[in-house]
């Protein structure tokens, strides 16, 4: 039995773990809500920079809020109005209700269900969910990461050639202008999903262009260090969630080593990534 100092420094990951499978569970019991009108009829429209919303993602974000909310935490959704309470609390909700809506309402499978726990500015706990192959990801810090209850990891390699890369059409331009030989894999609409398919080594790397939030990344951010990983923004910093304006610069996700020699080659031509 550990004694009462090992104890107590075990307590933290177990409260992560217990978040994780929290999160989980709720973004399962979410997940019949978004299909109930999937490729069915749904009313929907734009808000901000043409970002399209549905009564889906309306849907399931009130149900989270309702299912997840506690005394003592923050919560920051991309559906819900912002509430800057959240700034003073220790832990802190962050929601995607259907990331990737462009494809919802296209009838394609690449969206998901997101949700994670930041506590002092990073993500703690974490589960994307893609309600089409009924895939659950989850991590907990300190724990690693999972697909569906099995252990996730990054690829290996370091070099651009053969590496399979998602992301936005320009920065895919010039990686094949530097490398030929690199693959650009199909668009994944989902932010989230596209790096968490980076946390289990579907694809080597992926970007994010700049404007990305709070809400796209967290959750992913997690599951990719927890599956041995790298996501920083292009200065190389790692990201800091629950700030006054949760916007992000240009992000770069990959196993340790490429991640190293990605960020080396974004770093000197940035004038092409920018």
């Amino acid at each position: 039995m550990p004694d009462n100092e090992t104890q107590k420094n075990l307590e933290p990951q177990n409260d992560y773990a217990r978040l994780a499978d929290e999160l989980g569970q709720a973004l399962r019991e979410a997940g019949p809500i978004a299909l109930k009108t999937f490729r069915g009829t749904i009313r929907s429209w734009t808000k901000g920079r043409d970002s399209p919303v549905s009564e889906a993602d309306i849907a399931v974000d009130q149900f989270l809020h309702e299912r997840l909310s506690r005394e003592g935490y923050g919560w920051l959704s991309e559906e819900s109005k912002d509430d800057r309470a959240r700034l003073s609390s220790e832990r802190l909700f962050i929601v995607d209700p259907i990331d990737g809506t462009r494809s919802y309402l296209a009838g394609l499978p690449d969206w998901t269900i997101v949700a994670a726990v930041v506590e002092k500015g990073r993500p703690v706990a974490a589960a994307v969910y893609a309600p089409i192959d009924d895939d659950l990801y989850l991590a907990a810090a300190g724990q690693g990461a999972t697909r569906n209850g099995e252990s996730i990891a990054t690829s290996g390699g370091t070099g651009l050639a053969h590496a399979r890369i998602a992301g936005p059409k320009k920065v895919l331009e010039r990686l094949t202008i530097i490398d030929p030989a690199t693959i650009q894999e199909p668009k994944i609409h989902s932010l989230a999903l596209r790096m968490t398919r980076v946390a289990e080594g579907r694809i080597d790397a992926a970007f994010a262009s700049v404007n990305a939030y709070d809400w796209d990344l967290a959750a992913a951010d997690l599951l990719v260090h927890e599956a041995g990983g790298v996501m920083t923004n292009f200065t190389g910093e790692t990201l800091v969630y629950n700030l006054h304006d949760p916007v992000h610069g240009a992000i770069l996700a990959a196993g340790r080593s490429r991640h190293n020699a990605m960020l080396e080659l974004v770093r000197a031509r940035h004038k092409e990534f920018a």
